[in-house]
């Protein structure tokens, strides 16, 4: 395994290669594989591990990072979701980051994951019986549905071939119906938050478009994220355990 040199970091994060996009993959898998080696030396601190980093509606606001660790974990008992994701992942993030810079891409996949956040407090609200309170989530498939959108509405921006990309998302977005214990609801919300920052950066307000990319981000990213948080918060007033 070829483990790349400084030098080759710099000249990839000065050409536009995919440096964040190869560091996500890198990291969700380390993670990954000190889930399974903590399960090899104790499964309680293992499911103690993953209990920590997991986003449970009921238990967001109190425990406001999991919605970011809840990105970088994965299932350690099987490699189909870590190896699903990383292959999406890979399949869009090499393309968008080239296209939107380093840390642009890096804003736009949090924030979809913070969409997938809102998706699963959102059913939490509607679910019948309070169920959707007791849900728990991890994986990356919340802030990868976030990049899906992001590149249709790029492609359709720039008048670009869709087709190979729609395959690939339908099989993203039918697997919950095929395999069980898939939360779609992050998959929603993180495409449509996804969706709607990309639309902004691209057309948003006739009289920013001028703007450049950075400053474009930077107003609508934040804006998009207060929005996200705003909207979790006014889901929690339904929590049942206040």
């Amino acid at each position: 395994m070829h483990v790349p040199s400084k030098q080759e970091v710099a000249r990839q994060w000065e050409r536009g290669g995919p440096v964040i996009t190869w560091a996500l993959i890198a990291l969700c898998t380390v993670i990954w594989l000190i889930e399974i080696l903590i399960g090899f030396i104790s499964p309680m601190l293992q499911s103690l591990l993953i209990y920590q980093g997991m986003l449970s509606p009921m238990t967001l606001v109190a425990r406001p990072w999991t919605a970011i660790t809840s990105m970088f974990l994965h299932a350690p008992d099987t490699i189909m979701h870590i190896l699903f994701n990383m292959i999406s992942l890979y399949s869009v993030g090499v393309v968008l980051e080239r296209l939107m810079g380093h840390w642009r891409f890096l804003g736009l996949y949090v924030i979809s994951g913070l969409g997938g956040a809102l998706g699963l407090m959102m059913w939490a609200v509607a679910a019948p019986a309070s169920q959707g309170w007791r849900m728990a989530a991890y994986g990356a498939s919340g802030a990868i549905f976030g990049l899906f959108a992001a590149i249709l509405v790029v492609y359709r921006r720039i008048g670009a071939n869709i087709r190979s990309m729609m395959v690939w998302m339908v099989i993203n977005f039918a697997l919950p119906f095929v395999v069980g214990g898939v939360a779609w609801q992050a998959h929603v919300g993180g495409f449509i938050v996804g969706g709607v920052l990309t639309w902004l950066l691209t057309s948003g307000l006739p009289m920013w478009r001028h703007k450049s990319l950075a400053w474009r981000m930077q107003v609508y990213g934040w804006s998009v994220t207060m929005l996200v948080v705003a909207a979790i918060l006014l889901c929690n007033l339904a929590n049942p355990t206040m």
